[in-house]
């Protein structure tokens, strides 16, 4: 039996900004998550491995104020990372009720790691625009600080 009815949303949908970003942010999780897979991490952990390979140590509270998520689901995922021996937490010099999150170098080498397949992932998404990928890129940027 035939529909007259064509598959997918129509383009006057899939015009829509809204529509766009939310696939092009799919597609890029389809194309990022297998390679994170070797390296035993989502791109959730990789996320947080990366915030905190960044710099000096961070509180979890800090590390959950950067990235915008409530404190639990900090505390949840840093105890996912813990568990796997990719980070560790220390108390905060003058403030033993502060717990500071510190790459072990396991946790090291898979955010290295991590970053590379992140960077093979979006040359992937983005070869179908050539040089229009780093414009891309900057305007995202903008739009994101809300300039």
């Amino acid at each position: 039996m035939s529909s007259d009815l064509e598959t997918g949303p129509p383009p006057a949908v899939t015009r829509r900004l809204g529509y766009l970003l939310k696939h092009a942010q799919l597609r890029l999780y389809e194309l990022a998550e297998p390679l994170y897979e070797p390296l035993g991490v989502t791109g959730r952990q990789l996320a947080l491995l990366t915030l905190f390979g960044d710099g000096p140590a961070q509180s979890q509270q800090d590390g959950a104020a950067r990235l915008g998520i409530d404190r639990t689901t900090m505390v949840a995922l840093v105890d996912e990372l813990e568990a796997k021996g990719l980070v560790r937490r220390e108390v905060a010099p003058g403030d033993r009720r502060k717990r500071l999150v510190r790459l072990t170098d396991e946790g090291d080498r898979v955010r290295r790691a991590g970053e590379e397949a992140t960077g093979e992932a979006e040359t992937l998404l983005l070869a179908p625009l050539g040089a229009e990928a780093e414009r891309l890129r900057a305007a995202l940027q903008l739009v994101v600080r809300g300039e």
